[in-house]
């Protein structure tokens, strides 16, 4: 088959792979999905950087693309159930509201395909790319809970398409590199307690000599339980790059017992600025009887100031940083039968200390909405083996621990992680001689995670306190399954 047809084959494949990635969405501990192959899955991406066995080396370590004397494509499709539910224990409503329901489970299914390709220029220089997620979010709460006010939905999706090159220094150490172009999209929601910022302007009215304390009091009352709904959306695209250095020892080229393997690599940060708007979708205030129908243009006024100053929809923007990673894996063709793998991955999730949106237009430019993280860097260690049953057929296993970057004050509810134990097994049948199937499944069990937020997620002017947002006291219980299978073709 010729060079040029191989190509047109992987370029219609990627894009059609990149329009469903274009609607996909994603759930993940922190904003990182591990999920990127499934071969890898099966060892809970133990030795990620030194197997270089597919092209989904693109991602892991682009200097094993020069280990691979062949061209191929692959196709996967991970299918993610987490859960996370709340268990209430010291919450407090917010000012003038009802305290509302535990929320549910604010997980759900996800759909996330990654695909690869890559070819051999010659015997040393050999090229790849990879499209996929690298990082999502999203939890979704039930309407009217009790952590309405610092969430209700969060989601971030990303698409990465990721070029790459591998060179062959020489027979035993390659090197490569590869550039990433990457897009965000950001959707944030969440309601305001329309009802405590009614009252703080009543209370200026009064403070004016228009009502006395008393009537605000009374106003106040009377338009108790009133929420705002918050949207805020943006996006961004940017660039960032990986590198990567592979060494084999003890006859690799042919698959002798006892070959290895050792891989570094790196991916460095990428920056956003995300841009957007928000949209906020102010309640109807009712109209007062009785002794205090006179008081009505008092709170038609208050309304009023409220929707065309503090709670209105405008522009909005948003720095984020995506982490680094730095990743050290060993690979150990131990005999015919047994291979063992390990990992140690570091993330720089420092580079996201807070989520500031920031106001860009009308009355209130420059007022931030702040959601204080202070993400601490971590590390990930995994091991796995796989097991060769028969001439067809490869079996994997694999464990790992994941940190969570999240301290347990600043934890949020549009975050709930905490650290996270893998447990993983997969499988590889060898169809013919192009031909592969791999599927893989994981069960993460997560740490339960306590929590104490009475501050997040709040709107600019509206006061950044428990009466403003309740308190969310209590814990999570999370875990997350995970189902995956994947295609790959090969030919020479």
């Amino acid at each position: 088959m010729t060079a040029p047809f191989s190509r047109t084959r992987i370029a219609t494949a990627l894009a059609g792979v990149a329009l469903a990635l274009a609607g996909g969405q994603a759930w993940g501990g922190a904003f990182a999905l591990a999920e990127q192959n499934v071969m890898g899955l099966g060892n809970a991406f133990a030795g990620a950087a030194a197997t270089a066995e597919d092209a989904n080396t693109v991602w892991h370590n682009p200097a094993g693309l020069a280990r691979l004397n062949f061209t191929q494509v692959e196709a996967a499709v991970h299918i993610l159930t987490p859960s996370a539910k709340f268990s209430n224990q010291n919450s407090q409503s917010a000012a003038l509201q009802p305290l509302g329901g535990n929320g549910g489970d604010a997980g759900g299914t996800a759909v996330i395909p990654n695909m690869y390709g890559s070819m051999a220029l010659s015997p040393e220089w050999h090229i790849g790319i990879g499209v996929n997620v690298p990082f999502g979010l999203k939890t979704d709460y039930d309407a009217g809970w009790l952590g309405r006010y610092q969430a209700l939905k969060s989601e971030i999706k990303t698409i990465n398409i990721n070029p790459a090159v591998g060179y062959r220094a020489t027979k035993d150490f390659w090197v490569g590199a590869g550039a990433s172009y990457q897009q965000v999209k950001a959707t944030l929601t969440n309601n305001t307690n329309y009802s405590a910022a009614m009252a703080q302007g009543y209370g200026q009215v009064a403070g004016a000599g228009v009502i006395t304390p008393a009537q605000a009091l009374a106003l106040s009352g009377a338009t108790a339980g009133l929420d705002s709904y918050v949207s805020t959306k943006g996006d961004d695209f940017s660039w960032g790059w990986n590198v990567g250095a592979m060494y084999s020892f003890n006859g690799d080229a042919n698959n002798d017992p006892g070959a290895g393997r050792i891989g570094l690599a790196y991916r460095s940060k990428i920056k956003y600025n995300v841009v957007g708007n928000v949209n906020i979708t102010n309640p109807t205030v009712p109209t007062l009887t009785g002794a205090l129908a006179p008081l009505n243009p008092v709170v038609q006024q208050v309304s009023a100031g409220l929707n065309q100053q503090k709670l209105y929809s405008g522009s909005v923007g948003l720095d984020l940083t995506m982490p680094d990673t730095a990743l050290l894996s060993y690979y150990q063709k131990i005999n015919d039968k047994w291979d063992f793998l390990a990992d140690v991955t570091w993330t720089g999730w420092s580079s996201i200390p807070e989520l500031r949106i920031l106001r860009t237009s009308g009355a209130a430019a420059g007022a931030p909405t702040v959601l204080p993280l202070n993400f601490k860097d971590t590390w990930r260690y995994s091991a796995g083996v796989n097991y060769q049953y028969n001439e067809r057929t490869v079996l994997r296993a694999g464990m790992a621990f994941d940190q969570t970057p999240y301290n347990d004050v600043d934890r949020s509810p549009r975050l709930p992680d905490q650290d996270k134990t893998w447990l993983t097994v997969g499988a590889r049948y060898k169809y013919d001689q192009s031909i592969n199937f791999d599927v893989g499944a994981a069960y993460i069990w997560i740490k339960d995670a306590s929590i104490n937020s009475g501050t997040g997620g709040m709107t600019s002017g509206i006061p950044n306190s428990v009466a403003g947002n309740g308190l969310v006291n209590g814990s999570y219980n999370s875990y997350t399954w995970i189902v995956s299978g994947q295609m790959n073709y090969r030919w020479r």
